[in-house]
């Protein structure tokens, strides 16, 4: 079919021709990475224009991000309807929000939180700073970018301060300090901004859905403009998203949905994929259409990653894409392990290397992460190689705010090191017996900026809990250094050594090979992609430990896969540092994937089951010793006991509970009923620190369950 003289059917498969051609509404796309998405949506909204279905003027396109509307945008112009309004929910919601206030609310519009920290800050500070968390103060720089996280999830999930603490602790999330506190926060940040007579981000939406519930003459004016509605990446709305979606709807359904279960990666931030999943249940007459054929990756990177997931569990498994591969042969994705991360990271390097001197684009190359603290090593090996990079969604280690104070502390701390060792030593050597000293002075100088011995939940505390180790790190590299042979390790040495590099890393380049953490990468695609840091622990994330948890990071490891369109390399390291012990294992993710190590089968031998001895896959069925279909041996009594006496550690703390101890270690302890240092270090996720702070009160409460009713194998299940 021709129309504006652009053929809007030409070149497209099947399921992209009976999206393009579905009714304007209810339509759900169920579209998989890299099957033409967004020609697809495009062609769609022209093919409605050109087909008299709606004018180009009652059509909302809204998508996730500006550099996705302005793409939208731009591929709409070439198709003849440059006037669709496609934006981001929260521009659209500024823009109706600017037209609709005056009327409906009265005067101008509230501006714009410029800058929100602010806000926070005096939030924090009117708490007070008698609340603390692990190593942090309420004003401390991250702790206040976690509040602030906080505060935006709170809100996109429409939870109100006061609802705070139960929706939390229904949700089982993670907080950066206790819940109660985090409240009083929020609620003070409401506060404050109501008086100041200012909006967020947030305040757009939630204004915007409520205008048009409460007003139905300024509803009326909306709905009889605006007819038609396009959301792209459907499974990462919000419930704030969603009723703002609602509103614009009334009791309308021409709605087109956009949307992949697979690719679902920012629950931690609100986003839900429920709405994708029950737009059937929503709509029952939706017609749903499957976008599978994958134009982006060899059949080697789609193959990979339909089988990871395939083991995928869940809810979300029940709208599962395979993808078909459409493109030829490329080369086999390969599987490498290396004894430490250092060594990972010169490899990755070197081979990225070879590839820009064979001609290979530096802007078609990517290394993707977990987390953000792992770029330095990568900044560092490909410094070292010369290849020139970029870092996406991050600064470089370096350049970082949290690195940039610890390295002056240790520097003040170096100077002072140097002035006393001139003032002893005429000939001004200083200390060579720093060696050994060098990587405990280097923590204890760190613990003031945040290196407490137990990390902090997910967040930016967490994203500095991570670098400050990275910089421990290389103090432990210095100090083996030296004890082969090399200069001494002291102080003053380690920070020459740390401005060093620094100064190596801090000349800019225009374009190179992309470092990006998995969630940063999400939407984009390069020739070769290099997975790096896949361990246990790291993907999925320690932190991670309920199904959904789990389920999420295998997501995000299919996300990472998907990005590469020919070449594909994935990697892991069985040690943080070089010549370290060879402790940790590859990330569960490349059972079946990956061929068998021998080598990390004699380092890290696989756990059993001690009721039917299959193999452990999960944490938690390794903190317990026993898979999670066996029967539980423990006491329902210890449970709740030790249930209580961490609420009141945790709560005398002012920390979750969880950093105490998780559910899943709670239930461990009280299946094997550990009665000395040995048996509670031997359970998974339980170190020497927390051994010092809690074991002897988890002794005593282990002894009093056995003196008080010693339970027989086969117990019944613990409840909750």
């Amino acid at each position: 079919m021709a129309g504006m003289g652009v053929d809007l059917l030409a070149g497209l498969d099947d399921g992209q021709r009976a999206a393009v051609e579905a009714p304007s509404g209810p339509v759900c796309v169920l579209a998989g990475a890299g099957t033409g998405k967004t020609r697809t949506i495009t062609h769609r909204i022209a093919h409605l224009v050109a087909t008299d279905r709606h004018t180009a003027s009652e059509i909302l396109a809204v998508t996730f991000t500006t550099r996705a509307a302005g793409e939208m945008r731009l591929r709409l112009r070439a198709l003849g309807v440059p006037s669709i309004q496609a934006r981001t929910f929260h521009s659209a919601a500024l823009r109706q929000l600017r037209y609709f206030w005056p009327r409906s609310v009265g005067g101008q519009l509230w501006p714009l939180v410029e800058h929100k920290m602010r806000l926070v800050t005096l939030a924090a500070r009117r708490v007070g700073n008698h609340d603390r968390a692990p190593g942090a103060s309420l004003t401390d720089t991250a702790m206040l970018r976690d509040l602030a996280s906080e505060i935006e999830w709170a809100k996109g999930s429409l939870i109100a301060p006061g609802d705070y603490v139960a929706a939390v602790a229904k949700a089982r999330r993670d907080t950066p300090t206790a819940a109660e506190t985090v409240a009083k926060v929020f609620d003070a940040y409401e506060q404050g901004k109501r008086q100041a007579e200012q909006l967020d981000f947030d305040d757009l939406l939630l204004h915007t859905s409520a205008i048009l519930e409460d007003d139905d003459a300024v509803a009326r004016e909306f709905r009889s403009r605006y007819r038609c509605f396009v959301v792209d990446e459907y499974q990462d709305v919000t419930p704030l998203q969603q009723r703002l979606l609602d509103a614009w709807l009334g009791e309308r359904d021409q709605l087109t949905v956009v949307g992949d279960a697979n690719q679902t990666i920012y629950s931690f931030a609100g986003a839900s994929p429920r709405y994708l999943l029950q737009f059937t249940d929503r709509f029952p007459n939706a017609e749903v259409v499957r976008l599978q054929r994958d134009y982006r990756s060899t059949p080697q990177v789609v193959t990979l990653a339909n089988r990871i997931m395939a083991g995928a569990q869940g809810e979300a498994s029940r709208l599962r894409l395979t993808l078909q591969a459409v493109l030829p042969d490329g080369p086999p994705a390969t599987f490498t392990e290396y004894p430490d991360e250092p060594t990972e990271a010169r490899a990755v390097a070197e081979q990225i290397a070879g590839w820009v001197g064979a001609g290979h684009p530096v802007s078609e190359i990517a290394v993707l992460y977990r987390i953000n603290a792992q770029a330095e090593a990568y900044e560092q090996a490909l410094t070292k190689a010369g290849v020139p990079y970029v870092v996406r969604g991050g600064e470089r280690f370096f350049a970082r705010a949290e690195v940039r104070a610890a390295i002056g502390a240790l520097r003040t701390a170096a100077g002072r090191q140097s002035d006393g060792d001139r003032g002893g030593d005429p000939d001004g050597d200083g200390d060579a017996a720093g060696s050994t000293d060098l990587v405990p002075t280097v923590r204890a100088l760190l613990a003031p900026q945040g290196l407490s011995a137990e990390p902090p939940p997910a967040g930016a505390l967490r994203e500095r809990w991570d670098a400050l180790l990275l910089l421990v790190g290389m103090a432990e590299e210095l100090a083996a250094a030296a004890t082969t042979g090399g200069a001494p390790a002291t102080l003053p040495a380690f920070v020459a050594e740390l401005e060093r590099r620094a100064e190596e890393q801090h000349a800019p380049t225009a374009e190179g090979v992309t470092l990006a953490s998995l969630h940063a990468a999400k939407g984009l695609e390069w020739d070769a992609v290099c997975l790096v840091g896949l361990a246990d622990g790291t993907l999925p994330i320690q932190h991670a430990e309920s199904a959904d948890e789990i389920e999420e990071e295998r997501r995000l490891f299919y996300v990472g896969v998907t990005r590469a369109r020919r070449r594909l390399t994935l990697s892991w390291a069985l040690s943080r540092t070089e010549h370290g012990r060879r402790s940790r294992r590859r990330s569960r993710f490349l059972t079946g994937l990956a061929p068998e190590s021998p080598r990390a089968a004699r380092t890290a031998p696989a756990a059993r089951c001690r009721i039917c001895g299959g193999r452990l896959q999960e944490p938690a069925e390794q903190k317990a010793g026993r898979c999670a279909s066996c029967p539980t041996t423990a006491d329902p009594g210890l449970v709740e006991a030790l249930r209580a006496w961490r609420k009141e550690r945790s709560t005398a703390a002012s920390v979750p509970a969880f950093v105490v101890f998780s559910d899943a270690t709670l239930l461990a302890i009280a299946e094997r009923r550990p009665t000395d240092a040995a048996a509670l270090l031997a359970i998974p996720g339980i170190g020497r620190s927390k051994l010092d702070t809690y074991g002897q009160d988890v002794f005593d409460l282990v002894g009093a369950a056995d003196a008080d009713a010693p339970v027989p194998s086969g117990a019944a299940p613990a409840s909750g």
